[in-house]
């Protein structure tokens, strides 16, 4: 019954298991040495009868302790699906017959159904719920027979007993091993899901990241890949401006080689307004004519609110310089009874030109509405509009 190092420090279930442990394979240990043992050394009883019985309740005993030993077993499989040890079954059911028969045949109608009701509960415990109900029915119904049976053929007036009260037994004694191995399998599931909620909460973790370092890169590249085309443009027209344009791609990469740090050190927080200072100068190199438009100032929202409109921001932006031939794009923010709106249009948008990947606005999407807010994104003709909406003191979802 010894408690790995795993048990003990991971799934926390070390205490639990030592509780049942004693309550089930101890108790039916106890329960069998106690009554049939007490019986065996009856001194009232043949010599023969004490020298047979003592190493076949040994051999109960140790059996009813291995099978429920081992269905305690934390790494185990489900109990519906556990295969029981066969050969330890076959002993503790040989040793169960052997201790009804013994008893039988001195009238001991208290006494012989002890053994076969350790073993009935044991084996219900390896079965599926509904084989196990009909193990059991069948079993209580099975115990009337043999006392009833010899009451009657020996007519010594103890027929009620004789049926009863050995159906009885196995009847409580499969109860109260079954209650703790329940509770026992449902604590194992529930210690099983919690740790697979902490692996599915380090692998959400890591596609937030991957999130993250995606739109980092893909806004910069696809920045500097315009600076680059435009610089390629002027070199011959206007050096002058060129050799600006391409300071500017080195600034850009130095930027984005400092986010992409911060990223994976976990220090950068995108905020609206760095976002939308940032979308004015990059559409503007693009020759877009922005309109910013922000009626509300931002400094009256939460932190995470900041945080998740300005991936929004930045989100829109990169989609309006990759999937469209805007000319024209406006942005509107604004504070209306507690919920901060934020809305992006542009005109030349394109068929296909939708973001539809998992880490753009769908991603983006569904991190607002953990947060209580809301993401919509619709294409009229050439016009692409992206809504979000957030109250002001909403909180990440993380």
């Amino acid at each position: 019954m010894g408690d790995g190092p795993s048990e003990r420090g991971v799934t926390g279930l070390a205490g639990f298991r030592r509780y049942t442990w004693w309550a089930v394979p101890g108790s039916s240990a106890v329960l069998l040495v106690l009554l049939i043992g007490d019986w065996i050394l009856d001194d009232d009883w043949p010599l023969w009868i004490r020298v047979a019985g003592a190493p076949v309740l040994v051999v109960e005993t140790l059996a009813t302790v291995v099978l429920l030993g081992r269905r305690l077993d934390p790494q185990s499989a489900d109990a519906n699906s556990r295969r029981p040890p066969v050969g330890w079954l076959v002993v503790a059911g040989a040793a169960a017959l052997a201790l009804a028969v013994l008893p039988l045949t001195r009238r001991e109608y208290g006494v012989w159904a002890v053994a076969p009701a350790v073993t009935v509960a044991i084996a219900a415990t390896h079965l599926a719920p509904r084989r196990r109900r009909q193990v059991i029915a069948g079993a209580v119904v099975l115990a009337l027979l043999p006392g009833g049976v010899l009451s009657l053929i020996s007519g010594d007036g103890e027929l009620v007993y004789a049926a009863l009260f050995p159906a009885g037994l196995v009847a409580c004694t499969v109860w109260l091993t079954l209650g703790p191995l329940w509770a026992w399998d449902i604590a194992g599931r529930l210690d099983r899901a919690r740790r697979l909620e902490a692996e599915l909460a380090v692998k959400d973790e890591r596609l937030r990241f991957a999130a993250d370092l995606h739109d980092i890169q893909g806004h910069h590249l696809q920045v500097i890949a315009l600076k680059s085309e435009l610089a390629a443009r002027l070199v011959d027209s206007d050096p002058v401006r060129a050799t600006g344009e391409m300071k500017e791609i080195r600034q850009l990469s130095y930027d984005a080689l400092r986010d992409t740090r911060a990223v994976v050190q976990g220090y950068r927080r995108t905020t609206l307004d760095d976002e939308i200072a940032n979308a004015t100068r990059v559409l503007a190199a693009a020759d877009i004519d922005a309109g910013m438009r922000l009626d509300t100032p931002t400094d009256g929202l939460a932190e995470s609110a900041r945080h998740l409109l300005g991936l929004v921001m930045r989100e829109t932006t990169t989609n309006v310089l990759r999937h469209s031939r805007a000319r024209q794009a406006a942005v509107v923010y604004r504070v209306i009874g507690g919920v901060a709106s934020l809305r992006i249009s542009n005109d030349g948008a394109h068929e296909g030109g939708s973001d539809t990947g998992g880490t753009g606005l769908r991603s983006l999407g569904e991190r607002l509405r953990a947060a209580g807010g809301e993401l919509t994104w619709e294409r009229d003709g050439e016009r692409f509009v992206v809504r979000a909406a957030l109250p002001v003191d909403s909180r990440e979802v993380t």
